[in-house]
């Protein structure tokens, strides 16, 4: 069986990639969209180091890609890894898990997508605070890039090590950098509500995941760990409160800033629009449409859209996203593209051309 769909898959590929995590919903969703990339092989797939020597099919733990690969998930080795001569790999593992991996895939002279946290903060000294471990490899968080490809595109095409951005940050990022570098923004914090479906959590059982128990509900107030990449990346104070949704996929993000004097919606409109109007996966929405998990699921698209009460200076910006996708895997894939010159929107599939309908029918 051919390891890529059979009318998607180019005689040659330019780029042969290894996906770690591939048993996870992030590393499962990077596979589905390699295997329809005409410009990658698929060479190998990992689970965890501790994944039985008797390695299942990934159409075995997947089956909604029964057709699409006969590849299996092995137990993750540097060796094995390696021994595939991959010129890319994915991380979508365990933050602990990237940071012992990455050193030796690079050493080996593979760019790596690390999917986890393991390299995003630049300080070393954050992480045993917010990831409960010591970062080891500090050189390497100063010369990753941050794997925003709408405001990193062109340190992405000379990158070894590319730290793809948490799924909430990427929410916040994309709406509020470009407001907050335009300098229309107050110094006080930014305050952002966001909800996550419970895939978020990741595949591991837990009991305010099961279906009974699933709910509308606040977690890791004052607390997440996502909270200082927001505030490092978006370069303001940010106070963050996440929210689990009773949804399966997607973020919704309610984003609150202040203006400063004499800045209104026309402003921050145009902002935003000048910088994302030529973005394929961003969408400035027209006034009056909001966005919606529903709207983005299964898309690499951020939707976004704002209102201002001018008299307060109150600015809203609300986001959508698709968590696994725009939040995890279809990120990393759009950043291999940028990498390797493969097309930014290639291996995304496009929206079908709608079908007309015959006049009888609607007579």
């Amino acid at each position: 069986m051919n390891h890529h769909t059979p009318s998607t898959r180019s005689s040659v590929a330019a780029c042969r990639a290894v996906v770690v995590g591939a048993a996870g919903y992030s590393g499962a969703e990077v596979v589905g969209i390699l295997l329809r990339h005409p410009g990658v092989e698929v060479v190998g797939l990992f689970g965890s180091a501790a994944r039985s020597e008797n390695p299942q099919r990934f159409d075995q733990i997947f089956p909604r890609f029964r057709g699409w690969t006969d590849l299996k998930v092995h137990a993750a080795s540097i060796e094995a890894i390696c021994a595939l001569k991959p010129d890319a790999v994915f991380l979508a593992v365990p933050h602990e898990a990237s940071h012992d991996l990455a050193p030796a895939l690079l050493a080996a002279g593979i760019t790596l997508l690390d999917l986890s946290a393991a390299f995003r903060l630049r300080d070393p000294d954050d992480y045993p605070k917010h990831y409960g471990f010591a970062h080891a490899h500090p050189a390497w968080l100063q010369s990753r890039v941050y794997g925003i490809a709408e405001l990193n595109r062109d340190a992405i095409r000379r990158a070894q090590l590319i730290a793809v951005p948490g799924c909430y940050p990427t929410s916040v990022i994309l709406p509020m950098r470009p407001l907050w570098d335009a300098g229309v923004l107050e110094a006080a914090p930014i305050i952002v509500d966001s909800t996550s479906g419970v895939s978020g959590a990741g595949r591991a059982l837990a009991l305010k995941s099961l279906f009974c128990e699933v709910s509308q509900q606040p977690y890791g107030v004052f607390k997440h760990r996502h909270q200082p990449e927001i505030a490092q990346e978006v370069g303001s104070d940010v106070i963050f409160t996440p929210h689990l949704g009773p949804f399966d996929r997607g973020i919704l993000s309610t984003i609150h800033a202040t203006l400063k004097h004499g800045v209104g919606e026309s402003a921050i409109r145009q902002i935003l629009s000048a910088r994302y109007n030529c973005e394929p996966f961003v969408t400035i929405l027209d006034a009056g449409a909001w966005p919606s998990v529903a709207a983005v699921s299964g898309s690499n698209r951020c939707d976004i859209q704002l209102a201002v009460d001018e008299s307060r200076r109150h600015l809203i910006v609300c986001s959508a996203i698709d968590n696994l996708i725009k939040g995890a895997a279809g990120q990393a894939v759009q950043c291999l593209n940028i990498r390797f010159g493969l097309g930014e929107t290639t291996g995304f599939a496009l929206p079908r051309a709608v079908p007309s309908v015959p006049q009888e029918v609607l007579s």
